[in-house]
């Protein structure tokens, strides 16, 4: 087994919700991740999966300390990074790189490439000398499949793959071990996104990279994922691998998303047993006691509302069906593979 290179332990991120003009007043607060726990080995891809406003992109910021934890731990190679500022924090980011989901707004359209990719090595020039900069930037965008002499080229002359993998090549620079991917290929054509992924794919094989991969898409999470964790309205509802997820999902809410997801054989979306869930959303400042998922659950008992599920193992499955999953009533159903 390889090691964990990244621990979170019951991260919580809180925004406050304040009333007033001059004397503000605290009065509540909107938990976007409210006690999330798990762990990323070397060379691993996680996939983070949910719908939105499950607090996917609000984690992706916690752990790169783009935005400030309420309570909790981050932990890279043992060391708690999330109190850290300064010169230690900036050594750290060297290690932790990010892809955002916009390939075009996450690029500053006044740069050219050589200027994007190359801006870290101004952060940090002890990864690159002043006069290799450019070789550097080079030889980057040769490794992500773009031609090195656009080194001079903007932004916007660029199709939307070719501007996600400029965003790549500059997480790439400094080198890093773990690439934090939101929703890198959200915003790209089908064609264009198997594109990216097998170039993910390869990059990690090539410099022994580990992913946090976030996205909507359940089958591009499957392809590329070793793990998958599933998210609802703040908290990790269920964790294994791509195994025990798509093929032996425990708790409702993930037997609900995989039952959504679109099948391309008429047959098969004629015979399949969907799950219609009711209800909306709750809001996470006020989400609901106990089990936060029990509005919208057809398997809802009043336990469910007085006691919160605890994301383990539970005892009474076995085989790829005994994983973590945050169920008081977690079993495998019948009618997944119809």
């Amino acid at each position: 087994m390889a090691e964990n290179i990244l621990e979170v332990k019951d991260l919580v991120k809180h925004y406050p919700l304040t009333q007033g003009v001059l004397f503000k007043k605290q009065v509540g607060a909107v938990k976007a991740v409210d006690g999330i726990s798990f762990d990323l080995k070397k060379g691993e891809t996680l996939g983070i999966v949910g719908e939105s406003g499950c607090g996917k992109s609000t984690l992706a910021k916690v752990l790169m300390n783009l935005e400030r934890a309420t309570s909790g731990q981050v932990l890279f190679k043992g060391e708690d990074i999330s109190k850290l500022g300064g010169a230690a924090l900036k050594a750290v980011r060297r290690n932790i790189q990010m892809v955002f989901q916009d390939p075009y707004t996450s690029l500053n359209p006044r740069m050219t490439v050589g200027d994007i990719i190359g801006e870290p090595f101004e952060i940090h020039p002890e990864v690159a000398p002043k006069g290799d900069r450019r070789k550097a930037v080079q030889d980057l965008l040769d490794v992500v499949g773009l031609n090195p002499e656009y080194i001079n080229r903007y932004p916007h002359q660029f199709s939307g793959g070719q501007r996600q993998r400029i965003g790549i090549a500059r997480g790439l620079a400094l080198k890093p071990e773990i690439i934090i991917c939101d929703e890198p290929v959200s915003a790209l054509d089908v064609s264009v996104q198997a594109q990216v992924i097998n170039l993910l794919e390869q990059l990690q094989g090539e410099f022994g990279l580990s992913y946090m991969f976030i996205a909507h898409d359940l089958s591009i999470v499957r392809h590329i994922s070793d793990r998958v964790g599933v998210m609802y309205l703040g908290k990790m509802v269920e964790i294994g691998t791509d195994e025990q997820i798509y093929d032996n999902a425990t708790h409702p809410y993930t037997q609900a998303l995989l039952s959504a997801v679109p099948v391309p054989d008429p047959t098969a979306r004629e015979s399949r047993d969907r799950i219609i869930l009711s209800g909306d959303i709750p809001s996470p400042a006020n989400p609901p006691s106990g089990c936060r998922f029990r509005t919208r659950c057809w398997k809802a008992e009043d336990r469910c509302a007085e006691e919160i599920p605890l994301l383990a193992i539970p005892t009474t499955l076995e085989g790829p069906a005994a994983h973590e999953s945050a169920c008081h009533f977690a079993e495998v159903r019948e009618s997944a593979a119809a």
